[in-house]
């Protein structure tokens, strides 16, 4: 699902690869979006033939850059969006999902979220874990540090597998 993803974004950003800093930017819209994250981010710059060190540091950025908003503002703003009739049921949709995770996260809280969103499996992320830390009430510093750090490793593990392991194969 991320590769299709990477790959229609790729598709989609195509002329932006012509302009200077172009890939970086294409590697970084990708970063700050949900789902896609530093994953989608690295996956990209691996298929743009950027360098690692570069793409790492780009993707990480974008990647951490929401986790603030996240921890700070998203609840007021799903409160205030529970309040309309056409999109509450669309919050308390998105609430539910994430709070379906939450035993992953909240037995271990710093721990949890950091591994919740450090370990790149589906469903996983600085994304939904900061939303799960936001929802379940956890000390937001901790969470924006235990995010932050997750969004490292699962940028090391991916990075390693998007310049290293997988290009080996696909030469």
């Amino acid at each position: 699902m991320v590769n299709t993803l990477v790959n229609s974004l790729l598709s989609f950003f195509s002329g932006l690869e012509t302009i200077k800093y172009g890939k970086e930017l294409i590697v970084f819209i990708i970063s700050l979006m949900p789902i896609l994250e530093i994953r989608g981010g690295l996956i990209a710059a691996g298929v743009l033939n950027m360098d690692i060190v570069r793409s790492f540091i780009i993707c990480l950025i974008g990647n951490i850059l929401p986790i603030p908003f996240i921890l700070w503002f998203i609840t007021p703003v799903f409160n205030w969006l529970k309040k309309t009739k056409k999109l509450s049921k669309l919050v308390n949709k998105i609430e539910n999902k994430a709070l379906s995770k939450k035993d992953k996260i909240e037995k271990a809280e710093f721990w949890g979220l950091f591994l919740f969103v450090g370990i790149p499996l589906p469903g996983t992320g600085a994304w939904t874990g900061s939303l799960i830390a936001s929802l379940i009430g956890m000390d937001k510093k901790k969470a924006l540090l235990a995010a932050c750090l997750g969004a490292v490793l699962a940028g090391l593990i991916v990075g390693t597998l998007s310049f290293g392991l997988f290009k080996g194969i696909l030469r």
